[in-house]
């Protein structure tokens, strides 16, 4: 499974993103997909998830701000983020799991900045 995240870059706080992902590859059996990111001098973290069937789980930090979805159809898992904090920079990982095994993008750069 490859996937290949898009949409990230430099906003304002308060500001809005909406990051993609699309996969590709080996794409039966992919259950959970959604986002991690790890800020600077932070470890890797959870920010949403999705199942198949469109069961979702977000940290704390992001309830209320970010939208995860995705398109079955198209293999593609999304992330909307409103109402962006300082804190939210950070690079943005893709994931998918696919009969327990897990997937990663590359990344993507998120920067919220004045």
């Amino acid at each position: 499974v490859q996937l290949q995240a898009s949409g990230g870059g430099l906003v304002q706080p308060g500001g809005s993103l909406r990051l993609s992902c699309a996969a590709s590859g080996m794409l039966f059996g992919i259950n959970v997909m959604g986002w991690y990111r790890q800020g600077p001098g932070k470890q890797r973290e959870l920010v949403a998830t999705i199942s198949r069937d469109a069961n979702t789980n977000y940290a704390d930090s992001v309830k209320g701000r970010f939208t995860v979805s995705r398109d079955n159809a198209k293999n593609t898992v999304y992330l909307l983020m409103n109402s962006l904090k300082y804190e939210d920079t950070a690079v943005y990982y893709c994931y998918a799991e696919r009969f327990g095994e897990g997937y990663w993008g590359r990344g993507t750069l998120v920067t919220v900045s004045s």
